[in-house]
C-alpha cells in the first residue's frame, strides 16, 4: 500500500507541473514572449527560477555524496565566492544587456566586437550547455529506474551492473525529457519560470524533510557530534588547503621532501574545495555562469529592469547558502546513518542519498523526496532547453536563414530547436549512463561542473574585455584568445591526458600518458579562472576597429531613444 501512495504522489507531481507549465506559457506569439516573457516577470519569480535552474538533480544527489565523502560542509564554502561573483555580474554586466535590449547575451558581443565573436562564443555555449545538461540528465533517470523496480517488486541495488542494464535508463531519460520538453516548447520562458517556482519550493521542502528524518533516525545532534567530531571544529566547515594531512599526502604523491612556495601553489590549484578556490576560482566561475551562460542569464532578462534583475540574482545567491548547506549536511547525516546500519549502504559514495531514499525513507516522505528529485531535474532541463532554443533561433536561424520570416515563424523555429536539443541531450545522457553503470565511482559534481567550467571560462574572458575596456578586443583577436583559453584549460586540467589514456587502449597501444612534474595540475573548480585569464591577456593585445566602435555607439543611441528591435533583427533590417 505504501508504494502506491508514493507512486500517486509522483504521478500527481508530473501531472500538475505539466498542466501549470502549459497554462502559464500559453499564447506565445512572438520571440519576445517565448524568450523573454515580455520582460514582465516578477523579480521574486526570477529568483526562484534561478534557484531551480542551478540546483539540478546532480546537486540534489551529488552534493550529499560530497558531504558523505568529505564528512564536512567544506563544499558549501564555494557559495561565498558565488555571492561575490554575482555582485560583480549584477553591477557590471546586466545594465549593458538591458541597454542594448538583447535577446541573448551573445547579441552584446555582436554589438561590441562583431558577428565573428558573437558566433564563436554562441557556438561554444550551444556545445557546452548541451553536453553539461545532457550529462546531468542521467542522474534522475537512475532514481526513476530504481524506483520503478521497487514499485514492481524487482531488485533494487546501487552497485556496478552489467552493461545490459543501460536500456532502462534510456527509457527513463526519454520519458523525463518528453514531459519537460512538451511544456517548454509550447510555453516558452514563462512556462519555465512559473514551473521553476513550484519546483524550487518542492526541492527545498524535500531536503528539509530528509534532514528531519535522518536526525530522528540517528538519534539527534549528539550522535552526529560523536560520529563526526570535526563538525564541532573549524575543519568541518572550511578547508584551507594547508591542513597537515593534505600537505603530507601531497608530498608523498609528488615524491618531495620539503614544500616550497611553488609546491604550495600547485597544491592549492590541484585541490577541489579550499578557501582559495571559494574566494578566487568560484568568483570567476559564477561570473561566467551568470554573466555569459544564456541558460542562467535568460531568466534575468525577463525582469522589467536591470535593477530588478540584479535583485533576483543577488537574492538567489544568498538563498544558495542554506540550500547548499542542506544538501551537503544530508550527506554527513547519511555517513552517520550508514555507520550505524550499513544494510543499504551503496558501493559508490555518489549513490548514498538515492539508496537511502528508496530503501529507508518512510512512506509518503519517500514519494515527496522522489518528486523533489524529478523537480530539480525538470527545472534545470527546461531552463537549458529554452536557452538553447533561443540562442539557436536568435543567433543563427534569424540572421542567416529567416531574413523574411515573421514572428510566428520565429516561435515555430524556437519550438523545433527545443525538440532537437532534447534529442541531443538524450543521446549524451545515454553515453553517461553507460559510463556510470560500468563505473559507479564516477563523481557527478566534478563531471558536470568540469564540462561547464572548461568552456565558460574562455567565454567569460571575452565578456571581461568587452565590459571593462572601451577599445580593446577584435573579432580576429577574440577567436585567437578563446582558442588559447580552451587549450590552456585542456592542458592544465589534464583533459588531453585523460582522453588519450581512454582512447589508446582501444587502438591497441599500451602507452600511458602522465603529466610532467613541472606542470601544475588544475582542479575542475579552477577551470573557469584559467580560461578567463588566458583569454583576457591575449585578447587585450588587439585593438577594436574604429568602425566597430562607431557602430556600437550608434546602436546604443538608438536603444536609448526607444528602439525595441532586438539586435539580431536590427542587423537583418
Amino acid at each position: 500500500m505504501g508504494l502506491y501512495i508514493d507512486g500517486l504522489i509522483i504521478l500527481f507531481y508530473f501531472a500538475s507541473i505539466t498542466t501549470i507549465g502549459l497554462y502559464m506559457g500559453r499564447r506565445e506569439k512572438s520571440l519576445h514572449d517565448f524568450a523573454l516573457g515580455g520582460r514582465r516577470v516578477p523579480w521574486w519569480a526570477v529568483m526562484a527560477s534561478l534557484i531551480a535552474a542551478e540546483t539540478s538533480a546532480a546537486t540534489f544527489l551529488g552534493a550529499p555524496g560530497e558531504g558523505y565523502e568529505k564528512r564536512s560542509l567544506a563544499y558549501v564554502q564555494l557559495v561565498f565566492g558565488l555571492i561575490i561573483g554575482r555582485y560583480i555580474v549584477g553591477y557590471a554586466f546586466l545594465k549593458p544587456y538591458y541597454r542594448y535590449k538583447v535577446y541573448t547575451v551573445y547579441d552584446y558581443l555582436g554589438v561590441r566586437f562583431g558577428a565573428v565573436t558573437k558566433n564563436y562564443v554562441s557556438a561554444l555555449f550551444l556545445v557546452m550547455r548541451t553536453l553539461a545538461s545532457g550529462t546531468r540528465l542521467f542522474v534522475p533517470s537512475l532514481v526513476m529506474v530504481l524506483a520503478w523496480r521497487m514499485f514492481t517488486g524487482g531488485e533494487v541495488q546501487f552497485s556496478q551492473a552489467a552493461v545490459s542494464t543501460v536500456p532502462p535508463y534510456i527509457v527513463a531519460i526519454v520519458l523525463l525529457t518528453i514531459v519537460t520538453s512538451v511544456y517548454t516548447a509550447i510555453g516558452g520562458i514563462k512556462a519555465v519560470i512559473w514551473t521553476d517556482v513550484i519546483q524550487a519550493t518542492l526541492m527545498f521542502t524535500s531536503a528539509l524533510v530528509a534532514i528531519g528524518t535522518l536526525l530522528h533516525q540517528i538519534g539527534g545532534f549528539g550522535e552526529l557530534a560523536r560520529a563526526v567530531p570535526q563538525m564541532t571544529r573549524l575543519e568541518g566547515y572550511f578547508i584551507t588547503g594547508f591542513e597537515p594531512t593534505k600537505v603530507t599526502a601531497w608530498m608523498k604523491a609528488e615524491g618531495i621532501q620539503a614544500m616550497d612556495a611553488w609546491q604550495y601553489v600547485k597544491l592549492i590549484l590541484a585541490s577541489d574545495y579550499t578557501v582559495f578556490s571559494a574566494l578566487i576560482a568560484t568568483v570567476m566561475a559564477n561570473m561566467a555562469a551568470f554573466g555569459t551562460d544564456q541558460d542562467m542569464v535568460q531568466r534575468l532578462l525577463t525582469a522589467e529592469t536591470h535593477q530588478k534583475a540584479r535583485r533576483s540574482l543577488i537574492s538567489a545567491a544568498f538563498m544558495d547558502l542554506p540550500i547548499a548547506a542542506a544538501f551537503t549536511f544530508i550527506g554527513i547525516l547519511l555517513f552517520v546513518y550508514y555507520t550505524k546500519d550499513p544494510t543499504w549502504r551503496p558501493a559508490a559514495n555518489a549513490d548514498v542519498f538515492g539508496a537511502y531514499i528508496l530503501h529507508v525513507m518512510p512512506v509518503g516522505m519517500r514519494g515527496l523526496v522522489l518528486a523533489g528529485v524529478f523537480a530539480t531535474a525538470m527545472g534545470s532541463l527546461s531552463a537549458a532547453l529554452n536557452a538553447l532554443a533561443t540562442s539557436a533561433t536568435n543567433d543563427w536561424w534569424i540572421p542567416y536563414f529567416a531574413r523574411k520570416s515573421d514572428e510566428a515563424g520565429h516561435v515555430r523555429a524556437a519550438r523545433v530547436f527545443t525538440v532537437i536539443f532534447a534529442i541531443l541531450m538524450v543521446v549524451i545522457a545515454g553515453f553517461f549512463a553507460y559510463a556510470k553503470v560500468t563505473d559507479p565511482n564516477v563523481r557527478i559534481i566534478p563531471v558536470v561542473l568540469g564540462i561547464a567550467g572548461f568552456i565558460l571560462g574562455p567565454m567569460l574572458g571575452v565578456f571581461l574585455i568587452g565590459m571593462f575596456t572601451k577599445q580593446r578586443g577584435s573579432d580576429r583577436g577574440n577567436v585567437l584568445a578563446v582558442t588559447c583559453g580552451l587549450i590552456a584549460t585542456i592542458v592544465l586540467g589534464e583533459l588531453h591526458i585523460s582522453a588519450a589514456n581512454m582512447v589508446l587502449p582501444w587502438l591497441g597501444y599500451d602507452t600511458v600518458w602522465v603529466r610532467p612534474d613541472w606542470l601544475p595540475h588544475v582542479s575542475f573548480t579552477w577551470f573557469a579562472m584559467v580560461g578567463a585569464v588566458t583569454v583576457f591577456l591575449v585578447g587585450v593585445l588587439f585593438r577594436t576597429p574604429d568602425h566597430v566602435i562607431a557602430e556600437a555607439e550608434r546602436k546604443a543611441r538608438a536603444a536609448d531613444a526607444g528602439d525595441e528591435t532586438p539586435p539580431a533583427l536590427r542587423a537583418v533590417a
